[in-house]
């Protein structure tokens, strides 16, 4: 995975009106959560959404700030605030990462293309946005792709249908849905036998007792 490079300072004076005033003039602050400290911070707005824009959320950054005691700190994002009315952030913060100790982050799904399923009046239901992994931060994938046009009609993809590197450990069920493309009437049959299957697997403990106390 490749490292973006990002620049900043040190933010000295903390505070919300120091924060609006650094607003003003395009800088964002925020905070790394550090491997020793945590460091406020602030970087330009534009140029880190510039970065997650081109290589995905989850990216490795490689980030030098003015007065830090570190010459250099790699990061990647925890979270963001943006303001409630409009498209700008408020706050940003960071993970410093150890590149030799595993963590643990969440992976997109995205959907590429359009199912033939579509055009036969199927509907794709996208049941899973984000996939769990664990891995070295030199490891993070930026996302995984689904390419719709290979899923037809009637078929339910799982994560165990999914071809992932073996340098992350993935941290969901196998078998959990990810995506399906079916007609409304079969959607309605899966959730009535999956209630029914939930309702068996219920009464079986009652049937145990009942042996047990003949």
């Amino acid at each position: 995975m490749s490292t973006a490079v990002l620049s900043g300072k040190v933010r000295e004076t903390k505070g919300k009106s120091t924060a609006r005033a650094a607003r003003r003039e395009n800088m964002l602050p925020g905070v790394i959560y550090g491997l020793k400290d945590n460091v406020s911070f602030l970087v330009t707005e534009k140029e880190l959404r510039k970065i997650l824009m081109r290589e995905g959320r989850n990216t490795l950054i490689d980030l030098s700030l003015e007065g830090d005691s570190q010459p250099g700190r790699k990061v990647v994002l925890k979270e963001h605030q943006t303001h409630p009315l409009k498209d700008n952030w408020q706050h940003v913060d960071f993970y410093e990462v150890d590149m030799e100790k595993k963590i643990t982050v969440k992976i997109p799904i995205i959907l590429i293309g359009h199912s033939p399923g579509e055009k036969q009046d199927g509907r794709v239901n996208h049941i899973m946005k984000d996939l769990e992994v664990e891995c070295l931060p030199g490891n993070i994938i930026d996302k995984v792709e689904i390419n719709m046009p290979d899923v037809v009609l009637g078929q339910v993809i799982h994560l165990s249908d999914l071809k992932l590197p073996n340098t992350i450990t993935v941290l969901e069920e196998e078998d959990l849905p990810i995506v399906s493309v079916l007609l409304e009437k079969e959607k309605a049959e899966k959730a009535e036998g999956e209630e029914e299957e939930g309702e068996e697997a219920k009464a079986e403990p009652a049937g145990e007792d009942k042996e047990k106390a003949k």
